[in-house]
């Protein structure tokens, strides 16, 4: 099971690594998580350096994927060799999740077409003028498709990943381990509140966990 976290120039550090975080928390030995870059190296809008780990071919192979976040989303959208491999991309055969001003990525790739969308503030009038519906709400999905508005609503996206690829206990146990310490109970509600009414029927939110 490979899930790999589309990261371009300029990324947001909370938008990838923290999905990267809380995907990581299932310990099964076929289960992958990757950062998915265009190049060998990219630098985060805070100029953190981080290595491929896959490429965008492999990411477009791959079960699930995560279109990040950054402050350079809109000339990622304008380059034709990237966008041009990001084609390969398919709800169909794999799950498909957008960050913030990923939305934009997927608004551009026709895969928002007939699916509103979450982004942060500032992506909104471009997804808006892209042809999408924007939500004023954190997380929503679709079939095969989500997206997510605001860093911190990035363990939404993560959650709901697992709970497709290994089931909602799975997702429950990842969320209870990243929620801070004497919030627990409530922070991973509120998570469930926010992904709960986009799963399918046959994956509930499970009961909560002891805090």
């Amino acid at each position: 099971m490979h899930i790999a976290i589309l990261t371009f120039e300029g990324y947001n550090e909370l938008d990838s690594l923290i999905a990267l975080g809380v995907l990581n928390r299932i310990r099964d030995d076929d289960w992958r998580v990757t950062i998915a870059t265009p190049t060998p190296k990219v630098t985060s809008m805070n100029g953190v350096v981080i290595a491929q780990m896959s490429t965008l071919e492999e990411a477009c192979e791959a079960d699930a994927v995560i279109v990040g976040s950054g402050v350079a989303t809109r000339e990622v959208v304008e380059d034709r060799a990237i966008m041009g491999v990001l084609r390969r991309l398919d709800p169909s055969r794999q799950l498909v999740a957008a960050q913030c001003s990923g939305a934009l990525v997927l608004a551009r790739l026709g895969l928002l077409a007939d699916v509103p969308a979450c982004t942060d503030l500032t992506t909104k009038p471009w997804v808006i003028a892209a042809g999408v519906e924007v939500l004023h709400q954190p997380f929503f999905a679709k079939g095969n498709v989500a997206t997510a508005g605001g860093c911190l609503a990035s363990h939404y996206l993560a959650a709901w990943l697992i709970t497709r690829l290994r089931g909602a206990e799975a997702a429950d146990g990842a969320l209870h381990y990243v929620a801070p310490v004497g919030e627990k109970e409530e922070y991973v509600e509120r998570a469930w509140r926010n992904i709960a009414p986009y799963l399918p029927a046959q994956e509930p939110s499970p009961e909560p966990a002891l805090v």
